[in-house]
C-alpha cells in the first residue's frame, strides 16, 4: 500500500513538473463519446444474514450466519492466464461517456461468498427426515458443521449490473499546471443496479449439490473512487463499493423443490486497469 501511494504521487508530481513547460493551464480533453473497458480484482465483506431453507421435508431458518470472501493468493499465472483468470475475485466493465462528466456502463462483479464453518447459530423451524437433525427447533443452537451444511457462492456471487457514474476532474479543481495529454485524475461517484447469478456450492444434510449458474435475485450498489489516466488511453482505477443484495431463489440441490433465500449488505474494494479511446475525437 505504501509503495502504491508513493508511485501514485510520484506520477502526479512528475507530470505536474513536466507539464509546466508545455501549458499555462490544465485543460482536460473532452470525454463525450469516449469508450472504455477495464479488468480488475476485488475484496469483499458481508453482513450477517438469516438464511431460510425450504424443501419437501424441511423448513427452517438459520439466524445471523457469518460469511467471508475467498481471496486467491497472488500468483502471476493464476491472475493473468486466460484459462484461470476467473479463479480470483474479479471485475469487468465496459462504458460510454454520454457527456463530458457522465458515463453509463455494464459489467460483472465476480465476488465470492463463503459461510464460515463450525460457527454456532440459532435455528428455528422443522426438519422431518431420517437424519440426526430430525426435529422441531425454536431458537435452538446448532453448529454449522460440514456434515450439516456447506454454503458458498464461490463460482461465484456474480453481480451483473448497469451503472451510471459522475466523473469530476480533480486537477482542474486543484488548479495544477500539468500536461493534459500526459495525465488526468478524476473523482468518481456512481450508482448501479442489477441481477445476481451465482453458481452456488451448497451441501445440506449430505444431499447432492446443484452445480449450475442460476438467476437468484437482485442487488444495487453505490460507489466512489479515483481514476488516473496516463497518456489519454491507459488508466488505473480504485473504487469503494457498498450495496445490498436479496437472493430470493438460491438452488441448493438438484431437486426443483429445494430452495434457500437470504439478504445482506456487502462492501467491495476494487482495483482495476483499463483502456479508453474516443473514436469521435
Amino acid at each position: 500500500m505504501r509503495l502504491s501511494l508513493f508511485i501514485f504521487f510520484f506520477i502526479i508530481s512528475t507530470s505536474c513538473i513536466y507539464g509546466q513547460d508545455h501549458t499555462e493551464e490544465y485543460t482536460k480533453p473532452s470525454n463525450k463519446g469516449k469508450i472504455y473497458g477495464f479488468y480488475g480484482w476485488n475484496r469483499g465483506w458481508y453482513t450477517n444474514s438469516d438464511i431460510h431453507f425450504q424443501g419437501n421435508d424441511y423448513d427452517f431458518i438459520l439466524k445471523d450466519v457469518k460469511a467471508t470472501d475467498r481471496q486467491t493468493p497472488f500468483n502471476f499465472n493464476t491472475y493473468f492466464n486466460p484459462t484461470t483468470i476467473s479463479i480470483p475475485q474479479t471485475g469487468y466493465r465496459i462504458g460510454y461517456f454520454i457527456t463530458d462528466k457522465i458515463d453509463v456502463s455494464i459489467g460483472v462483479d465476480h465476488m465470492k461468498y463463503v459461510m464460515i464453518q463450525e460457527q454456532s447459530v440459532e435455528i428455528t423451524g422443522s426438519i422431518e427426515n431420517e437424519t440426526l437433525y430430525h426435529g422441531k427447533y425454536n431458537n435452538d443452537d446448532i453448529s454449522l458443521t460440514q456434515a450439516f451444511l456447506k454454503f458458498e457462492h464461490t463460482d461465484g456471487l456474480n453481480y451483473l449490473n448497469a451503472e451510471v457514474t459522475l466523473n469530476e476532474d480533480l486537477l482542474t479543481a486543484l488548479k495544477l499546471k500539468v500536461n493534459s495529454d500526459k495525465i488526468q485524475l478524476d473523482y468518481l461517484i456512481g450508482f448501479g443496479v442489477g441481477t445476481m447469478m451465482p453458481k452456488s456450492n451448497v451441501t445440506l444434510m449430505n444431499n447432492s449439490r446443484n452445480d449450475e449458474f442460476h438467476f437468484a435475485g437482485y442487488a444495487f450498489a453505490f460507489k466512489s473512487g479515483l481514476n488516473l489516466t496516463l497518456y489519454k488511453y491507459l488508466f488505473f482505477r480504485s473504487e469503494l463499493k457498498g450495496g445490498f443484495t436479496h437472493l430470493t431463489d438460491i438452488r441448493t440441490t438438484p431437486s426443483e423443490t429445494d430452495r434457500a433465500r437470504q439478504f445482506f449488505f456487502f462492501g467491495q474494494l476494487n482495483v482495476s486497469i483499463g483502456f479508453s479511446i474516443n473514436p469521435f475525437n
